[in-house]
Formats: structure tokens, sequence, C-alpha cells
């Protein structure tokens, strides 16, 4: 029998793929038989972590700049798979969030899944090929403090169905909602915010979600395969939530 979920030689590309959630993608998708684009910023790291995998390799990209997108594309002649998943988070209300740091989080987290999909469609036309957008629950409910994010959040779940609307049949668009995942973005967070009651928070952090626990970057990166794999062809144009319950609660 055929493996479920095989991405045999499947030409996957993860934005923000050296850390996180992109980098259990990337290890995901290698291990079920995709040939692995990982693309970052911080190219050392995503060299790093190409060296592990089979058929990987890394590409220095930055998401919110189109020439440095287009650069990176120019080695990538096939595209079967792009995962959007850079982005970035910010604190505050309305009231306490700067129109600097509203534009930072609309470009990296927004501009940059319109530029890199822009930038990869012939690719992604010519295989019918599979966009994955890692969004966040933040895109579907209200929370606190996180005004800017919530926002950007919410536009990659519009531009998610937007694009699947328009290509019905030469592709297909779906995006993942998760939870709070462990991750160094949430680390980040409790260090800079709250850094004299880490564990306070985590565990208000981890009692919102009925399940019990945050979720892994495994977690996500499993929903991801799925995605991209022929068991999932009827599936476009979703939103899929993965919060331990959160948002049934």
């Amino acid at each position: 029998m055929t493996e479920a979920f095989y991405l045999e030689n499947k030409i996957a590309l993860i934005t923000g793929g050296a850390s996180g959630i992109g980098a259990a993608t990337s290890r995901e998708l290698a291990r079920a038989g995709a040939h692995v684009i990982i693309a970052d910023l911080n190219l050392p790291a995503a060299e790093s972590l190409a060296a592990e995998l089979p058929n990987s390799r890394a590409l220095k990209m930055d998401v919110t700049d189109s020439a440095s997108i287009a650069l990176a594309l120019d080695s990538v002649p096939r595209l079967d798979i792009l995962v959007n998943n850079a982005g970035i988070g910010l604190v505050g209300d309305i009231a306490h969030t700067s129109e600097q740091d509203f534009d930072r989080v609309m470009r990296v987290n927004v501009n940059s899944v319109f530029l890199v999909t822009k930038a990869a469609l012939p690719l992604l036309l010519a295989t019918r090929g599979s966009i994955v957008n890692i969004g966040s629950v933040a895109g579907s409910v209200g929370v606190k403090q996180r005004f800017a994010y919530c926002a950007s959040k919410g536009a990659v779940q519009a531009m998610t169905r937007q694009i699947a609307v328009d290509y019905p049949k030469e592709l297909r668009a779906n995006c993942i909602a998760p939870g709070t995942v462990q991750t160094p973005f949430v680390e980040g967070y409790l260090d800079k915010y709250h850094s004299h009651e880490k564990e306070k928070v985590r565990a208000e952090l981890v009692a919102r979600q009925p399940i019990g626990r945050l979720g892994t970057p495994e977690d996500i990166a499993s929903m991801v395969r799925y995605l991209c794999s022929r068991e999932a062809e009827f599936i476009n144009g979703a939103v899929l939530t993965i919060d331990g319950g959160w948002t049934a609660a």
C-alpha cells in the first residue's frame, strides 16, 4: 500500500521555514517525500535545518520585499506546494497600537501572503498546486490586546477564501487557524511582556484551550501535510481550526 498523505517528489516552499511551525512543517513534508525549500530571512538557520533533511535546501527570502521574493523564486523552476507561514505578533489594543507597529504587522502577516503568492502563482498554476496559509484563531474571534494581530489574521482568512474562489479548478488554497502553539514566538512574547510572571501567564495560555495543553508545531505540520496530499483534494477555500477546543468553548 502507498503511505497515506504521501508527497513523493512534490516541491514545497515554506516561508519562515527555519523555526517554530515552519521548521516542523519542513521536517514533516520532507518525511512525506517532498523536496523542501526552506525560505527564511535567517539563512544560516535555514541552511542548518536543510542539512538535516533529505532533498532539502535553503533560500534567503524577505517576505516583505518583492525583489527579494523574485530573486529567490528565480531558482525555483517548479512548485507544487506553498506554505505561507512567516509572521509576527503584537500586543496592544487599538488605543495602544501605533501606526508604525500596525503597518509592520500588516506588512509581515498580510502583504507577505499577497507578495509571495502572487510571485509563485504561475508556478502553482502550472502544477495545480496547493497553498496553505498559516492563520490563527485570532482571525476568527477577538483576542484581548491583539488588535493588529487579529486584523492581520482575519485578512489571511479572507485572502485564502478569495483565491480559492478565483481559481477553483486551477489550484487549492486553504488556511490553518492554530490556537496557542508552543514555539519561539510564544516564548518571545512571554520574555518580552511577562518576564516576571512567565509561568503564571503560561498557565493562563494553557487554560484557554480546554484540551489542557498548548499546541505543538508538529500538530500544525501534520495538518499541512494532509491538506497538501491527494487525500485532501476536495478541500478548498477552507479555514481549519486547530485550537484544542478554544473556539468551541
